[in-house]
């Protein structure tokens, strides 16, 4: 067999609202890495997410390391636009006195 011939497909992909999942589940990028770089096993992150097999847990590490700048570059946007959702989410629903609001509901 020549090694040339050989070609693996990293088993991530971009869904429709720009997430990167991993082997097609719902299994995002980020749960990935943050499992990783809190010191997790590919082992034991394989069985957080039973829907990704070991292979492919040892395949989104392998591309993680070998594409950390990007990776980390895509995570930092994601961060930020969940900080942007976030704001907006407390500029539309204030929580001031939403203990109040739930306690007048009840009466």
């Amino acid at each position: 067999m020549n090694a040339a011939n050989i070609l693996e497909q990293v088993p991530i992909h971009m869904d429709a609202k720009g997430v990167v999942r991993v082997a097609g589940t719902r299994v995002t990028l980020e749960t990935f890495v943050d499992a990783f770089e809190t010191g997790a096993t590919a082992e034991e992150i394989a069985q957080q997410f039973p829907a990704v097999s070991l292979v492919d847990v040892y395949s989104v590490i392998t591309y993680y390391l070998r594409h950390k700048p990007e990776v980390e570059t895509y995570l930092r946007e994601r961060e930020a636009l969940a900080g942007r959702v976030r704001e907006e989410i407390e500029r539309r629903s204030p929580s001031a006195g939403i203990r109040e609001r739930l306690l007048a509901r009840r009466k």
